[in-house]
């Protein structure tokens, strides 16, 4: 896997297109670049908030976006691994932007209403994302190094995140 460092006529061949029918769509590499990571967050978003139990209580309506990511991210390892290259890939900065002000702000706002509500310690919302992110990682981290106890590393996972966003 190339990753970001792909050239456009490598990604045209695996695409099963001629590298120049890559430039009638996009007009550069970069902006390729961008549109993949905009629909890997689109997909996310998505699968995260496919039958979000909005009426559920404030723990169940978190376990249900946990569950959703670990989901995600153990069906799509490819589409993880391509999102984390082009998080830090300075050339798309716009784009990760625009991602997350349209793929995030229902998230978001589901979010901020917990916080405003009191069900949920007072912290930053990208505080609060980047801890989710983290722990889902580590589950992973650690099921690739531990032979595969997902369900266990999940748990784990989510009793941990519960424990740091849930009020005292």
């Amino acid at each position: 896997m190339l990753g970001i460092a792909a050239s456009t006529s490598r990604i045209a061949k695996d695409a099963g297109v001629a590298e120049g029918t890559l430039f009638v769509y996009f007009a550069s590499k970069d902006e390729l670049l961008s549109q993949l990571y905009l629909d890997l967050k689109t997909d996310l978003r998505i699968t995260l908030t496919a039958g979000y139990p909005s009426r559920a209580n404030v723990e169940d309506r978190f376990r249900h976006l946990w569950i959703r990511l670990i989901e995600w991210r153990a069906k799509n390892p490819e589409k993880r691994e391509a999102m984390r290259q082009l998080a830090v890939y300075e050339k798309i900065t716009e784009a990760k932007r625009r991602a997350e002000d349209e793929t995030c702000t229902d998230i978001q706002g589901m979010i901020e209403q917990d916080l405003r509500s009191g069900a949920l310690r007072e912290q930053p919302v990208a505080f609060l994302a980047r801890l989710m992110e983290g722990l889902a990682d580590m589950v992973f981290e650690m099921t690739a190094k531990d032979g595969g106890r997902l369900d266990e590393y999940s748990r784990l996972g989510w009793e941990a995140l519960w424990g740091a966003i849930s009020p005292r």
